[in-house]
């Protein structure tokens, strides 16, 4: 008997029950335990008696429970008739939880009784199970005693080899073990959104997904492209790429690959077909009410990396004046983008980083970031903006102008985590803290401020050795590292600890 026609005929005999008794709406709401298709994530339901409950579920390996869902609360109103599912992951694989639901409504409250659920194995992208060679090796040290981590868990967008069928979306607790992962390949980046579902930023699609991995919501490159026709964009997109952001209002705004022909281009004889990027607005029917073509305000002359693939953005940030960041890796630039919500000229307000609109307070270039991932806004209060960056140090110019790695008198190159105080009105930036790991991670990379105030940062190792870390360290001027995760077989583009799986709820264990 499938799990829906289960449900029903257990509402059917709910229903009968409550009417032979004659309780009616007084009575507790009656729940039912059930597996999904994901063998980490289970379904509570619960009987919706009441219009406007509210439950939760709590859960663990026994009955002190120690993790807990958001609520959920039902907007039905024929009381009887529907029930209010609950997804309940955040659960090791082939283990035994205890959870019971706790319920709410005008009037009254409720405590289910223990139930008890065992998780599946883990299974691979086609859905067998995993093998060790789809998983990636993952260990956690903590290197000071009695120095603990923020609270929460790990969710992690990583990179597998070529040729390789390994899970990418994956969330671990701090101790790094998978508590839940999305079985398809190519989720650059995860997000977890302010409604409880995941985002997954594919090269073909924009996917949100729910707990159980159940989508949602799609939008295709097609679907885009054919909007961007509609409206006259002159160009269309490739892929998506790199990074994708949801809005309070239900938009999607993403990177795009586009290209574009050049013949003669210096020091590129013939045509070249370059590659840069574009930026979409979507709105919740997947039409483009926005769209940004790198291609119609910067010089495709200049190309540090150098071409076809010219500019190679990576993320992009929501300001507090309601414009853009777009972090441009291959132009070691972050640039401010007039976005103003949607009504915006696309107009470059300004360019961080060398080279741009903003002067270095010290004046050593070397401080600057480049071949940067990440920019993440701490703080905001008037023309000033604290800004964490993962400096991937891609071709750092020293104090003589000369690029790391660029020859064999050229210095060695180095990443580190680094923190920014930006002026925009007297366009000063100031290197006010930064970490530097001891090695150069060539690609990828994240970084946060944690609720604890430490700082977390992800750096992928040189592509010879498929391995990564991802730390937490002190805020102080002298880093300490309270946590690390050691990651082989595959690289991180970004790790992000979460307070949980859930949007308002942090897990301490």
């Amino acid at each position: 008997m499938k799990n829906s026609q289960f449900i029903n005929l257990f509402l059917a005999v709910a229903l009968l029950l409550s009417l032979l008794t004659g309780c009616g709406t007084a009575s507790p709401p009656r729940s039912l335990l059930v597996a999904t298709a994901h063998p980490l994530v289970a379904q509570y339901n619960i009987r919706i008696f009441h219009s406007g409950l509210t439950a939760w579920v709590e859960f663990g390996t026994d009955t002190t429970y120690g993790r807990q869902t958001s609520p959920f609360t039902s907007s039905e109103t024929t009381p009887d008739s529907q029930v209010l599912s609950i997804l309940v992951a955040g659960m090791l694989p082939q283990t035994t939880y205890h959870m019971r639901a706790h319920v709410n409504w005008p009037g009254g409250s409720w405590v289910d009784d223990d139930h008890t659920f065992t998780t599946g194995a883990l299974k691979g992208p086609q859905g067998a199970p995993a093998t060790t060679s789809q998983l990636p090796g993952i260990s956690v040290s903590t290197p000071v005693p009695g120095l603990a981590p923020a609270a929460g868990v790990e969710l992690l967008s990583l990179g597998e080899p070529a040729n390789t069928s390994m899970l990418e979306a994956i969330a671990t607790d701090l101790q790094g073990n998978i508590i839940w992962y999305y079985p398809s390949g190519g989720a650059f980046p995860i997000k977890l959104m302010p409604n409880g579902h995941m985002i997954l930023q594919m090269t073909g699609d924009l996917r949100e997904i729910d707990l159980a991995g159940n989508t949602i919501r799609d939008v295709s490159v097609a679907q885009v492209n054919q909007s961007l026709q509609a409206k006259g964009y002159s160009f269309s997109i490739g892929a998506f790429s790199h990074d994708v952001l949801t809005l309070s209002n239900g938009h999607w705004i993403t990177i795009g690959l586009i290209s574009k022909a050049f013949t003669g281009l210096p020091g590129y004889p013939g045509t070249t077909n370059v590659t840069g990027d574009a930026v979409v607005d979507i709105d919740p029917n997947g039409n483009v009410v926005w769209g940004w073509s790198a291609f119609d305000h910067l010089d495709v002359n200049r190309h540090l990396q150098g071409l076809p693939d010219w500019t190679h953005s990576n993320a992009l940030v929501y300001t507090a004046d309601g414009n853009l960041l777009l972090s441009m890796r291959h132009q070691s630039w972050i640039l401010k983008l007039d976005y103003a919500n949607g009504t915006g000229t696309g107009n470059i307000l300004w360019k961080l980083g060398e080279g741009g609109d903003f002067t270095l307070s010290g004046g050593d270039p070397s401080q600057w970031f480049y071949g940067q991932h990440d920019p993440v806004i701490l703080t905001t209060s008037g023309t000033g903006t604290t800004m964490a960056v993962y400096d991937d140090g891609n071709l750092r110019i020293d104090t003589n102008g000369v690029a790391c790695g660029s020859g064999a008198s050229a210095p060695a190159c180095y990443s580190r985590a680094v923190i920014f105080q930006i002026d925009e009105g007297t366009r000063i930036a100031t290197v006010s803290w930064q970490d530097l790991p001891g090695f150069f991670s060539p690609w990828g990379g994240s970084i946060g401020i944690l609720s604890n105030g430490n700082v977390e940062f992800a750096s992928s190792q040189p592509f010879d050795t498929i391995s990564s870390q991802i730390t937490e360290v002190i805020h102080t001027d002298v880093p300490q590292t309270v946590w690390q995760m050691n990651i082989t077989g595959e690289q991180a583009y970004r790790g992000e600890r979460i307070p949980s799986l859930y949007p308002g709820v942090t897990w301490q264990k």
